[in-house]
């Protein structure tokens, strides 16, 4: 009894449900993986265990096993055939002596024969099949999904048939097999999905039962690689590698090996594991490294960023980050944290997903404080250039079918051609930062594609392609706690400039949390962020004058390297931008940028194209002053200049 409940424990769901209702149900719908290849898991007069071949086949000894006479395959392009059996040409001739039907040679193969039949016509030989008692038989329909245009844009032929199948359910009978054993006559509909079919033939039909076939599991996979490790690999290679894991100590770190790989094949169908074997040896990998594979398998690149990374530069990244984010050095402290820990691979381990993103970040904070420049400073150290951060400005999904411009149209509807932002921008960046900006704006059913990614690190897009976000670092960008509404509904400031910045991480975290809770009901996607919460905090004024003084180095080089304008300062200049930006502090970094432009930038091309001041010269900038103050002379030109003094030296 133990040995056969082990041997059915590595049988895979489908098969032990098909077990099942195959005594009580005549009509089973298999929709699903049905185009994979499968492992038979036991042996018997039909297949050994461990063979591998199609759904078919699979079938075929599954059937045969349980002692029926007859398992017909039918499909609209070949009609009624079987290719699975050892006397194809005999099988096929008694199923058609049963069903008063005649064989016909199957083109291009001198020892198979078939029944040809259009639809109407295999339903009513499928009604004879299954409505007699003389033979238990079994008929498979293979591409269900395709017999029909759609469920919703039938002719009157296509009801003809599928409501003469609903009448071979009612008719079905019971017939005495050799083995004794009373067999029901069955018809198996292998469709991609059950929604290809006319929802009135299967909804409410208590003789119907659908089996859902998934890709193989966690078991399934650990059963193949141990099983099939050695054919991932020259023989050669394979001898020589697998003699250094002899020890006990060495022997658990081929297990390690196996599970990484068991686990980053999360929703692998048999066909990607074989494709997965094939490429390895074509590749001739080694055993330590044959769980890169997966990455050439997934994205054709045989060295991951995420491996070649130089350690040292990453070690350095502070003052990379500091130079372009001023004042935010515990939020890239955090930032950087999230990322060492993506790197040594400590990231998730108190998780059994393999496949999660590489990081999860959710920046929070005032407005203008560098959340952004944050995470393209971020996409430049890991990946050498900030295009590599794509963001998502997530105030245009706010409608409820905003997840199919993320995801992709349905079939059918305008744009399914063109895919999804999102998945997209993965499959053409798999190694990337992902930034969604404003992220509280989206509309609450992205939120639940967001869990799955969170999770998985998987999505299946509306084309059923599977893309992968498991090289991906994923930052969620946020305004929520600066302002809160209060009782009357007004939006009111939660935290202010003058607030410690503890009391601001504080206050802004628990608007957050009650968001999330309260607010959408999503606690789970909090829990999928964890503590990675990263709260930026106002820009104070000793970091204003900083920000301010950068952004004026940036201008003085670019003058200098692209006009070969020499551009200087007067203190009394100096001290008045200063005095402008410090009382401007309310939209932080950003705010800064609209003080330098509108009182320094724009004065200053307007005085230089007036005066045709256009390359080759030095510039003074003596005062800063309002737009449409007094005239000012400019001294060296003697005219009168609007905005702004300058000295000017050609």
């Amino acid at each position: 009894m133990a040995e056969n409940a082990q041997n059915d424990d590595n049988k895979p769901k489908w098969h032990k449900e098909l077990l099942i209702f195959n005594k009580i149900k005549p009509f089973i719908i298999m929709e699903g993986n049905i185009f994979d290849q499968f492992i038979y898991p036991e042996d018997n007069d039909y297949r050994s265990r461990g063979e591998i071949s199609g759904i078919n086949s699979y079938l075929y000894a599954f059937f045969k096993n349980l002692g029926y006479k007859n398992v017909v395959f039918y499909n609209f392009i070949k009609g009624f055939y079987n290719d699975c059996a050892d006397e194809p040409v005999k099988e096929l001739e008694e199923f058609c002596n049963l069903v008063n039907a005649t064989t016909e040679p199957f083109p291009g193969h001198k020892d198979l024969t078939h029944i040809q039949a259009n639809v109407d016509t295999a339903t009513t030989l499928a009604s004879r099949a299954l409505c007699q008692d003389l033979e238990s038989t079994v008929l498979v329909m293979d591409f269900a999904s395709r017999y029909i245009i759609g469920p919703n844009n039938m002719t009157y032929p296509d009801v003809m048939a599928f409501t003469r199948i609903q009448q071979m359910m009612l008719d079905a009978r019971e017939v005495r097999a050799e083995n004794g054993s009373l067999l029901k006559n069955s018809l198996i509909l292998l469709v991609n999905k059950v929604n290809d079919l006319p929802a009135w033939l299967f909804l409410n039909n208590p003789l119907v039962k659908t089996i859902n076939i998934l890709p193989p599991g966690k078991e399934e996979r650990e059963s193949y690689i141990d099983s099939k490790l050695e054919f991932f690999f020259d023989s050669d290679i394979y001898s020589e590698d697998i003699k250094k894991y002899s020890s006990e100590a060495d022997r658990v770190e081929l297990d390690k090996l196996k599970q990484r790989f068991v686990g980053l094949t999360e929703g692998f169908t048999y066909v990607d594991l074989q494709g997965l074997q094939k490429l390895c040896k074509n590749q001739h990998y080694r055993i330590p490294d044959f769980c890169n594979v997966v990455d050439l398998y997934r994205y054709g690149v045989k060295e991951n960023p995420w491996q070649s990374l130089d350690i040292e530069k990453i070690k350095n990244a502070k003052e990379k980050f500091r130079s372009r984010v001023k004042g935010q050095d515990l939020a890239i402290d955090k930032t950087l944290d999230v990322i060492k820990r993506a790197i040594t691979g400590m990231d998730g381990l108190q998780h059994s997903s393999h496949t999660k993103p590489k990081g999860i970040l959710f920046f929070a904070g005032p407005t203008g404080t560098g959340k952004t420049e944050t995470a393209k400073t971020l996409a430049e150290n890991l990946f050498g250039d900030e295009s590599k951060c794509i963001r998502f400005d997530m105030s245009e999904f706010s409608q409820s079918h905003s997840d199919q411009r993320l995801l992709g149209a349905p079939p059918g509807y305008v744009g399914y051609e063109a895919g999804g932002q999102l998945t997209n921008a993965v499959k053409n960046n798999p190694f990337s930062i992902l930034l969604f900006d404003e992220i509280e704006k989206a509309h609450g059913t992205i939120f639940d594609k967001f869990l799955q990614i969170l999770e998985d690190g998987r999505m299946t897009d509306s084309q059923g392609n599977t893309v992968y976000f498991s090289e991906t670092v994923i930052i969620f960008t946020s305004n929520l706690g600066i302002n809160v509404e209060d009782e009357t509904g007004r939006k009111v400031p939660n935290v202010t400039p003058d607030d410690p910045y503890d009391e601001v991480r504080e206050k802004v975290r628990g608007a957050i949390e009650n968001h999330f809770k309260s607010v959408l009901n999503r606690p789970e996607i909090l829990n999928r962020i964890g503590e990675n919460i990263v709260v930026f905090d106002f820009i104070r004024p000793d970091v204003a004058v900083e920000i301010l003084q950068a952004q004026l180095k940036k201008i003085v080089v670019n003058m200098r390297q692209n006009k070969n304008i020499e551009l200087t300062f007067s203190d009394n200049a100096m001290m008045q931008l200063k005095t402008l930006a410090l009382k401007n502090l309310a939209n932080g970094g950003r705010g800064i940028g609209n003080i330098v432009e509108t009182y320094f930038i724009n004065p200053l091309s307007r005085f230089l194209f007036d005066k045709e001041v256009l390359s080759d010269a030095s510039v003074t900038v003596n005062q800063i002053v309002k737009e449409n103050e007094e005239q000012i002379k400019a001294e060296p030109l003697g005219k009168l200049v609007d905005s702004m003094l300058c000295d000017v030296k050609r």
